[in-house]
């Protein structure tokens, strides 16, 4: 399993032609990130929350200590592979579309995207 690029893989793209609420398309796009981003926050947040609670309760650590902690040059390490994968993630929109355009895919018009999805 070492051989998965995570990087790679957050630029996978979905069967069909992107649904777009906006006139404008890059007006979607950040909408499209934002999203992503909220999504991401609210999870980590909830992670984070049943965490500290269960740090806590079980006399490991207080709050006050986990603000405090400072990472070594492994765990940074970590933090930066991590946040290079999220940003992957995050801006999947913007590599996707960069990809279509290189590569001169045209999007299936709607009515077959329609009837691709009623018959899925």
């Amino acid at each position: 399993m070492d051989d998965i690029d995570p990087i790679a893989l957050a630029g996978t793209r979905a069967k069909g032609k992107r649904p777009y609420f906006f006139k404008d398309p890059d007006v979607e796009r950040v909408l499209s990130i934002a999203m992503v981003i909220a999504m991401e926050h609210a999870v980590t947040r909830q992670r984070l929350d049943a965490l500290e609670r269960l740090i806590e309760s079980k006399g490991v650590a207080t709050r006050a200590e986990l603000d405090a902690f400072q990472p070594d040059a492994a765990a940074e390490a970590e933090r930066t592979t991590w946040m290079q994968e999220y940003v992957a993630r995050v801006l999947r929109i913007v590599q996707q579309e960069t990809e279509a355009l290189e590569s001169g895919a045209k999007e299936p018009p709607m009515a077959d995207l329609i009837a691709q999805m009623r018959d899925e």
